[in-house]
């Protein structure tokens, strides 16, 4: 899931940003990358914003091109257990300690920085206004979404492979027809009210938990 490729250390700024703060259920994941100097890529912008067959098509690219990219997890128990800020952080910094060579800087989406061995700043919005920040973006989106599908196999009554464990309609139902699973996100407030009602769903398998990979798109 990284790859790298020489190129001069001057052109090395990393751009690191997440996805999946908001859902309710899986790993919250952050992407580091390098973008070439020369091999450009068009169109790159906020993941959000980009339909998800020009995002995998924009991942693809990403990877072939890019000198170095790297994946970083939170799980949804770390979530849980340290908050959603500080377990972002931990991805953030878990992508980055992947980064096999020294770099200029490292610029992250969002309001803070992760400690790292580099100087870092963080710029609001940056998903939208720095390319390599907005290829972040499309690494971790793509990848989320395709471990979100690969889950969908262990729990298919939740409709992860639609929403992706974000709070809409048809996963709040589910949520309090169900119970939570074990990849909910207990201390999220519509996760804690439906296991108010209703205790933990007792079937479903976490696929990093048993020591497995879901599969990149």
């Amino acid at each position: 899931m990284q790859g790298t490729e020489s190129t001069h250390p001057s052109d090395r700024v990393v751009g690191i940003d997440e996805a999946g703060r908001g859902s309710l259920a899986g790993p919250v994941i952050a992407a580091a990358v390098v973008l070439h100097p020369v091999k450009t890529i068009a169109g790159l912008q906020d993941s959000k914003k980009l339909s998800p067959k020009r995002r995998e098509d924009l991942f693809s690219e990403i990877t072939s091109k890019a000198v170095f990219w790297a994946i970083g997890r939170a799980s949804a128990g770390e979530i849980d257990r340290l908050n959603i800020h500080q377990a972002t952080l931990l991805a953030m910094s878990r992508a980055w300690k992947s980064v096999p060579f020294p770099v200029e800087q490292v610029l992250v989406d969002g309001l803070h920085c992760p400690e790292l061995e580099a100087p870092c700043k963080a710029i609001v919005q940056g998903d939208r206004s720095v390319p390599v920040i907005s290829a972040a973006s499309i690494l971790a989106k793509v990848t989320r979404d395709a471990e979100m599908r690969a889950y969908h196999a262990d729990y298919p009554e939740y409709g992860f492979d639609r929403h992706k464990g974000y709070p809409t309609a048809h996963h709040l139902d589910a949520l309090h027809a169900h119970g939570p699973s074990d990849l909910h996100r207990k201390s999220y407030g519509p996760v804690r009210d439906a296991l108010a009602v209703r205790p933990q769903h007792p079937e479903g398998r976490n696929p990093s938990s048993a020591g497995l990979q879901p599969p990149l798109p």
